[in-house]
C-alpha cells in the first residue's frame, strides 16, 4: 500500500511521494521554552517520532528538525518575575534569573521528558537565537518582493503585509476581512501597521526589556517574531522546499498560517505537506489550570512507567483528540503488560535471538496496512494484539515455529512503535535485572523441587514470598515462569 498522510492545506489524505527518491525531510515544532513540559508538547513529540520511525521502516533516510524557541515574549516576562516579588509562585523557578539561563534549564527538562519516553533526538534541533542573521536576510527579501515595510515611527518593528499576498488564510481556509487582528503590539502603538491583521517579523527593542535579548539589524536593535523563527530554521536545514511540516493542531493560526504565507511569499516552496497533531483533554473537557483538571507528563510518570505513558500518549490516531481518564494509564498498562509478558515467555524459551536487532525484522501485513494509512495507529495496535494473543496460544501448545515468528512479530512492530526506546524499565543487560533474574530463578527452582516432592505448602510459601515482591509466577508446560505484577 502507498503512504499516505492527511495534508491540512489541501485539506485531503494524499499519497506521499517524497520530493527526494529515498529521502523525507520533516520539520515540527518543539518547543517554547517558557516552562515546564505540558503533555500535548509530549503527545506531539511522539506522534512526529512514530511518524519518523515509520518513514525509516519503509526504507528512506529520514532528516528531522525540531527547534527549540528560546526568545520569546512569555520567557522574557517569565525572567522578569523572577526578578520581582512574584519569582517563586512557580515551584521551579530560581531567583534572578536571566532570560536565557531560565530558556536553558526549561530546554533541558524538555530534553529529559522527550529521553524518557523514548522520543528520538531530531537530526538537527536548532535554537533560534543561533539563527539571527538567517532571519535577517529572510526579511530583506520580503521587503524587497513588496510583502514586508518597516513601521513607519522609527520603532523598528517590521511587518508583513497580509494583504500584499493573496493566499494568506489559505492554510486554515479563512477569509482575511474575518480574521482578528495580529496581538503582537500595543493598542496605542497599533498605528503602525498597514492592516490590524499584519504581524510582526521584527520586533524593535522597547524600554525595559533585558539588553541582552535584543540584535542589531538593518531596521533598529530588537528581536525576531515567533512565526519568522520557523521559517527561516525550517528552510536553513532543509531548504527551500521540504517534505513535511507538522505540529500540534493548535498551532495550525496563527503560527503556521503565517509561516507558510512569509516562506511562499519569500519564494519559497516550503512544506509539501501539512500534519497536525490532535488535543488531549480530560474527561471530555479542555485541560486548563484555572478548571484545575491539568495532569502533566511528571504526573504521569509518578503513576506510571516511562513505557505505560508512552503506550497511552501514543495509542490514538495523531489527528484525533485523545481523552485522559482516571482509569487510562491503568488500562495502557495492561495492555502494555499483555504485550512484554508475552516477549519476556518467548525470549526466555527462545533466547534472546529475535530481540538484538528488531528493527530488520518484518512486520505483519495488517501492521503495515494501518501505518501506511495516515499512521492508523489503533488499527496497528490491533494487529500488535493479536499476533501476542497468537503467540501465547503457541507457547500454551507447544507451537515454537509460530511462537517464533509472532516474537519476531512484536518485537518489530513495538520497535517502530518506540515502546522498546522508552526508559524506566528494568534493562535485561543491566546489572539489576541480572541479579534479580538470579534470585528469582533460583526461587522458582527451590518450587519447582518443592512441587516435585509435593510438598505443596513449601511451593504456595515461594510462591507469597514472590508475590509480595511484586513477581506474578505463572505455570506452564515448560515449567513456570515470571514477570512483575502490575496494579
Amino acid at each position: 500500500m502507498t503512504l499516505r498522510f492527511y495534508d491540512t492545506a489541501s485539506a485531503e489524505v494524499r499519497d506521499f511521494v517524497p520530493l527526494e527518491a529515498g529521502k523525507a525531510s520533516v520539520y515540527y515544532c518543539g518547543a517554547t521554552v517558557q516552562g515546564m513540559p505540558h503533555v500535548g508538547h509530549v503527545r506531539s513529540a511522539i506522534a512526529f517520532d512514530q511518524l519518523t520511525r515509520w518513514l525509516e521502516y519503509r526504507g528512506l533516510r529520514v532528516t528531522v528538525v525540531r527547534n527549540v524557541t528560546d526568545i520569546d515574549d512569555k520567557i522574557l516576562a517569565k525572567s522578569a518575575q523572577s526578578f520581582g516579588p512574584d519569582w517563586a509562585e512557580e515551584p521551579t523557578a530560581k531567583a534572578e534569573e536571566e532570560w536565557w539561563a531560565l530558556a536553558y534549564r526549561y530546554e533541558q527538562e524538555f530534553e529529559q521528558a522527550y529521553d524518557i519516553l523514548g522520543v528520538s533526538r531530531p537530526t538537527y534541533e536548532p535554537r533560534a537565537t543561533g539563527h539571527i542573521p538567517e532571519m535577517h536576510a529572510l526579511i530583506q527579501r520580503l521587503i524587497d518582493r513588496g510583502h514586508a515595510y518597516p513601521a513607519q515611527d522609527d520603532s523598528g518593528d517590521v511587518y508583513f503585509d497580509v494583504r500584499s499576498w493573496s493566499k494568506y488564510g489559505s492554510l486554515t481556509r479563512q477569509n482575511i476581512d474575518d480574521m482578528q487582528g495580529a496581538a503582537d503590539v500595543e493598542p496605542q502603538f497599533s498605528n503602525r501597521k498597514r492592516d490590524p491583521r499584519d504581524f510582526a517579523l521584527w520586533k524593535g527593542y522597547k524600554e525595559g526589556e533585558p539588553t541582552t535579548a535584543s540584535w542589531v539589524s538593518p531596521w533598529g536593535t530588537g528581536r525576531p517574531g515567533w512565526h519568522l523563527e520557523c521559517s527561516a530554521m525550517a528552510t536553513k536545514y532543509l531548504g527551500q522546499q521540504f517534505d513535511i511540516h507538522g505540529g500540534g493542531l493548535d498551532l495550525r493560526f496563527p503560527h503556521h498560517e503565517n509561516e507558510m504565507a512569509q516562506s511562499q511569499a519569500a519564494g519559497d516552496g516550503f512544506a509539501n505537506f501539512w500534519l497536525h497533531n490532535g488535543m488531549v483533554t480530560y474527561a471530555g473537557e479542555k485541560m486548563s489550570k484555572s478548571v484545575g483538571n491539568t495532569v502533566s507528563p511528571a504526573e504521569m510518570l509518578e503513576l506510571a512507567s516511562p513505557r505505560v505513558v508512552r503506550y497511552y500518549l501514543g495509542q490514538a490516531q495523531y489527528r484525533s483528540v485523545l481523552d485522559y481518564r482516571p482509569t487510562s494509564l491503568q488500562e495502557a498498562a495492561a495492555a502494555v503488560e499483555r504485550i512484554y509478558g508475552f516477549i519476556a515467555k518467548a525470549s526466555k524459551k527462545f533466547g534472546g535471538e529475535f530481540t538484538a536487532h528488531p528493527e530488520s525484522s518484518p512486520v505483519p501485513d495488517a501492521f503495515a496496512a494501518a501505518m501506511d494509512d495516515d499512521l492508523n495507529v489503533p488499527q496497528a495496535l490491533g494487529a500488535l494484539h493479536e499476533t501476542v494473543r497468537a503467540g501465547n496460544t503457541a507457547l500454551a501448545s507447544g507451537d515454537d515455529a509460530a511462537a517464533r515468528n509472532a516474537l519476531q512479530a512484536v518485537m518489530a512492530m513495538t520497535t517502530v512503535l518506540g515502546l522498546n526506546d522508552a526508559r524506566g524499565e528494568v534493562q535485561e543487560n543491566s546489572g539489576t535485572a541480572q541479579a534479580l533474574e538470579v534470585l528469582v530463578e533460583a526461587q522458582l527452582q527451590a518450587r519447582a523441587e518443592a512441587r516435585a516432592k509435593k510438598d505443596w505448602a513449601a511451593s504456595d510459601a515461594i510462591r507469597d514470598i514472590l508475590a509480595a515482591a511484586g513477581i506474578a509466577v505463572e505455570d506452564g508446560s515448560d515449567g513456570a515462569s515470571w514477570s512483575f505484577k502490575r496494579d
